[in-house]
């Protein structure tokens, strides 16, 4: 082909191309804004490595804050269906705002890929809906299995946040797995999301003297705890879920996190794939470090499992096919790891082990499905 054929078919490709709005509903204010935050840097970076479908169209991203209220998630998913007429949606983060912006997807039948929302029903009766993440049942129970097998741990404390059902349903997974490995849970106590005074909780546990306490929280509240249980001298190993793998934790707790560990789906210094890696120089390029937030890989993720189902269907780029594409994901290498994404949306992928030293989070193992 001369190179005066390739221009022309380059032009008439490009005179033919048109936007594509992707909807992105992610909690940029409000209490949960650094998953948000770390999540939209992730999109924004895949969009601009990857910005344009096989056949010219142009990925225009449409970004709405949600302020981590489920009225503010639905009110912003109904605008970017009705008004923007997008033809996918990326978001939220918690899986009680999520499951809102899932309930405007299902009903304007537009496919929408959660980054980071666990709870394990939240795909319970949908059609139009997926996610990257794990889910908590494995979660949870990955890490009861860690603490179990590595250190031996026999007696446990958990922590619950009985107003959100991330928080039960990891409680429930962990129990279950720790008591399967022959260990007993002594107690299990309960806060509320916005709780600011552990004192009484942690001066339980101090006689209540478990191997290990179990805190599947959010930062806020977490690093909360933690502080508070170093001043009033409790210093019994303690673990999370990915509600503090973002580096807020960290700056709240000081050095009240270390010797932390918690679950993660990312670690920036052990990429896996080719994207992982590319990403990686990608972010330090953009933001001049080469840490890379996990929630950050989600939302690219995320991204990128829309966009390989888009190329797939850009015959016919229609929301049913999209849809079907993202439902049939197989061994996808995406920037976390390999992704494969079954009939009911769920991802079936690896989870990683991290223990926080000298305020930095550091790999300690991979757990396969």
């Amino acid at each position: 082909m001369s190179k005066k054929i390739i221009l022309i078919a380059f032009l008439i490709l490009n005179l033919e191309a048109k936007d594509i709005n992707l909807g992105v509903v992610l909690p940029l204010s409000g209490s949960t804004a650094a998953y948000g935050q770390s999540a939209l840097d992730g999109i924004e970076i895949a969009n601009k490595m990857q910005g344009t479908l096989q056949n010219g169209d142009k990925i225009k991203l449409v970004v709405l804050d949600t302020k981590g209220d489920k009225i503010e998630s639905s009110s912003a998913a109904t605008r970017l269906v009705t008004q923007d007429k997008v033809l996918g949606i990326i978001g939220e983060m918690i899986t009680a705002n999520t499951l809102q912006v899932m309930r405007v997807a299902e009903e304007n039948k537009i496919p929408l890929i959660a980054p980071a929302a666990t709870g394990d029903k939240l795909l319970e009766n949908k059609q139009y809906s997926s996610r990257v993440c794990f889910m908590d049942s494995f979660q949870g129970s990955s890490l009861a299995k860690y603490v179990s097998e590595k250190f031996g741990f026999k007696k446990a404390v958990v922590v619950v946040d009985q107003s959100t059902d991330y928080s039960l349903g990891l409680a429930k997974a962990f129990e279950k797995e720790f008591k399967a490995k022959g260990g007993k849970i002594l107690k299990v106590l309960r806060i509320n999301s916005g709780d600011k005074d552990f004192r009484a909780i942690i001066t339980q546990i101090k006689i209540l003297n478990p191997d290990f306490i179990y805190l599947p929280l959010y930062y806020s509240e977490a690093a909360l705890f933690a502080r508070q249980s170093k001043i009033i001298g409790l210093n019994t190993p303690m673990g999370s879920a990915d509600g503090v793998a973002d580096a807020t934790f960290i700056k709240l707790a000081k050095e009240a996190s270390n010797n932390y560990i918690f679950t993660d789906s990312f670690d920036s210094y052990n990429p896996v794939t080719k994207l992982g890696k590319d990403f990686i120089l990608a972010y330090e390029k953009e933001k001049k470090d080469k840490d890379v937030p996990a929630f950050s890989a989600m939302g690219a993720d995320a991204y990128f499992v829309m966009l390989h189902a888009m190329n797939a269907c850009k015959d016919q780029l229609t929301s049913e096919c999209i849809n079907d594409k993202i439902h049939q994901t197989k061994n996808y290498e995406g920037v976390s790891g390999i992704i494969s994404i079954d009939k009911n949306g769920n991802a079936i992928r690896s989870i990683i082990v991290k223990e926080i030293k000298d305020q930095k989070p550091i790999y300690k193992d991979i757990i396969n499905p």
